[in-house]
């Protein structure tokens, strides 16, 4: 039994604040049960290609698609123009393999290290950040790998 299993939840990420990579930490359970899911019930993920350091995207993930990302090691999000979960590279194809998962000090933001298979925009880019901004104007910084038509079977 760990020292944090008798906090509340709410408790949770201020006592780890001052945790050691020593300390026994609760079961993963209690530790979504901690997680601070925003009043939608949602929870800020950016994906970041592992090897490179790239970031890919931000996208939401409730409890169900935070839960089947680790348990299938397949990157789940949860898609609020569907209001349902959406299986990274369903309809594309460009799948995103989990490596590892952190969330931050506050339990309010997740990073996902993952090995994206192709573009991870919709736009066929690798990244979706590419409108680079500056104090005078914005650039485009890269071009799409592949025409969105062809990725979604757009004709």
């Amino acid at each position: 039994m760990s020292r944090f299993d008798q906090l509340p939840p709410g408790d949770l990420f201020k006592a780890l604040e001052v945790a050691s990579p020593s300390d026994d930490l609760p079961q993963i359970n209690a530790l979504l049960d901690a997680v601070r899911f925003n009043e939608g019930g949602l929870l800020p993920a950016i994906a970041q290609q592992f090897d490179s350091g790239e970031v890919l995207m931000m996208a939401w993930m409730n409890r169900e698609a935070l839960e089947e990302t680790l348990t299938t090691q397949r990157v789940c999000y949860y898609s609020r123009s569907r209001q349902k979960l959406w299986r990274k590279g369903e309809t594309s194809g460009q799948q995103q393999q989990l490596k590892s998962a952190a969330l931050d000090c506050d339990g309010d933001t997740l990073l996902l290290q993952v090995d994206q298979t192709g573009p991870a925009c919709h736009t066929g880019r690798r990244s979706c950040f590419y409108v680079s901004l500056s104090n005078e104007h914005a650039a485009i910084t890269s071009e799409p790998l592949i025409d969105p038509a062809t990725l979604y079977g757009k004709k």
